[in-house]
């Protein structure tokens, strides 16, 4: 049996045919590189790549599965890795010019090392922002990534590489992380869906991350019932991550074969007051019309936190201090500083002499102020919907299109989710007058990552859409 377009059969099936011996490991991950060969020049999706010693993976999963040994639930599935997370053998350069010259790490990240103990064949690693700094994927060590749906535009960020490799047919899945948005918008615009889980639920490191405050990690696949699928390989606690929750005693992929519909839903088309394009929020308006016909009942709300409020004031800080000034703060006055992307160098400039303690202080309170004041409008609903991004897909390097004005706050929604530590989700709702994808997200209550699953996995069902860009024309 060939093996199938990786877009076109799930990753449970998928693995099950590697286990059943329908297909071997070796089989599979031949055809994740044949597809990273022929697309990656056009794509620049995966970074770093270790053929050879994929097939030795391979290889030793087909042995142990002919010896009649069980492999795991994800056996034989091939995965890129963010080039924020450890992956053993490759260097984590993070997107930074001072790290490209690291030696190979010695050991995995807990979630890689824990998708390799279910089965995964660990490939390679796929591009970043530098440490994750923005919605969108170029740096100055391996320039931008871009999007399978169309050329020179965007895939998102800061996940941008794994979101490519995925919706390309790279690979079936990939690994994600999310600080302010980062598996939300390269999943929406690339028209799949994805889940940002409660901070906890797939522990981060080892070594503990800085971004303790905002950051999470998790798989990204094209359908939700995938990544709940992985899920379930990867969540529970870990020593290395101090938000780590116990692991769920229930299947989430389970979970979803029948998923009920949500009760009550509010719809904020803008939370914040701000404009968002015209185009999304009837893609957007449409998705919801669909639950209330239903008979899910759909509030509409308005303004929830006032447009220059503690969003921005609290996550600015937070993320450029708090996460990345750490790393950052001893480079400044060396010759590295002139490496670091132009517009990061700036804004930690900015930030190392306005930040303080006290702001810092601050910040973590406004965040547990908006918490309560997110739970307060939330009581009595199952979930808020909303546009995931304001803004069009922009040109790489560029900013999201607000009815065909750039904005520089076309990502502004996806923070709150971060900010409040909620479960968030999106989900493709359709797609722009010009052909790219539109996400709806989906924000939950506090450890409500099963309800978000459930509603996103019935908008999925709703919607009907199975999005695939057309193929890319090779040279």
């Amino acid at each position: 049996m060939d093996v199938p377009d990786f877009r076109t059969v799930s990753v449970e099936a998928l693995a099950a045919m590697v286990r059943d011996r329908t297909l071997t490991a070796a089989a599979v991950t031949e055809r994740a590189l044949g597809r990273i060969e022929a697309l990656n020049p056009q794509l620049n999706a995966f970074v770093a790549l270790d053929a050879e010693d994929a097939r030795r993976q391979a290889a030793a999963i087909d042995e142990r599965l002919d010896a009649g040994e069980d492999v795991g639930p994800l056996a034989g599935i091939p995965i890129g890795v963010k080039d924020l997370a450890d992956a053993a053998g490759f260097v984590t350069t993070r997107g930074a010019m001072h790290l490209r010259d690291s030696p190979p790490v010695a050991a995995d990240s807990t979630e890689v090392a824990r998708m390799r103990a279910a089965g995964a064949v660990i490939l390679g690693k796929t591009n970043t922002p530098e440490f994750g700094c923005m919605g969108d994927t170029y740096n100055n060590v391996f320039g931008p990534t871009w999007n399978p749906w169309q050329s020179g535009r965007s895939p998102g960020g800061s996940s941008g590489g794994t979101a490519a490799a995925v919706m390309s047919g790279m690979v079936p899945v990939g690994t994600g992380s999310d600080g302010g948005g980062s598996i939300r918008i390269p999943s929406a615009m690339c028209g799949m869906s994805g889940l940002k889980p409660s901070h906890g639920r797939v522990p981060s490191g080892p070594p503990p991350l800085g971004l303790l405050d905002l950051s999470c990690v998790g798989p990204m696949a094209r359908r939700i019932r995938d990544v709940a699928y992985c899920l379930d390989a990867l969540v529970g606690p870990h020593p290395s991550d101090l938000r780590s929750l116990p692991a769920p005693t229930e299947s989430w992929r389970a979970a979803l074969d029948d998923p009920p519909l949500p009760s009550r839903v509010l719809w904020a088309p803008s939370f914040d007051g701000g404009p968002v394009d015209s185009e999304i929020v009837a893609s957007c308006a449409a998705a919801l019309e669909l639950l209330a016909a239903e008979g899910v009942e759909v509030v509409e709300m308005g303004t929830l936190f006032d447009p220059a409020d503690a969003v921005s004031r609290a996550f600015v800080p937070l993320f450029l201090i708090g996460a990345m000034g750490p790393a950052f703060r001893p480079l400044l006055g060396t010759p590295a500083w002139g490496d670091i992307t132009d517009w990061l160098a700036v804004a930690l400039e900015e930030m190392f002499e306005q930040v303080t303690v006290d702001t810092l202080a601050v910040a973590r309170q406004q965040c547990g102020e908006m918490s309560v004041r997110l739970g307060e409008v939330m009581a009595g609903f199952d979930a808020m919907l909303l546009p995931t991004m304001a803004g069009q897909t922009p040109v790489v390097g560029g900013d999201g299109t607000v009815d065909g004005v750039e904005v520089e706050n076309w990502v502004r929604f996806t923070p709150l989710a971060n900010l409040t530590r909620r479960p968030a989700g999106t989900v493709c709702s359709g797609f722009t007058s010009d052909g790219m994808p539109i996400g709806l997200s989906v924000l939950g209550h506090q450890t409500d990552d099963v309800g978000v699953l459930q509603t996103i996995a019935v908008l999925e069902d709703l919607l009907g859409l199975d999005p695939i860009p057309p193929e890319l024309e090779l040279d």
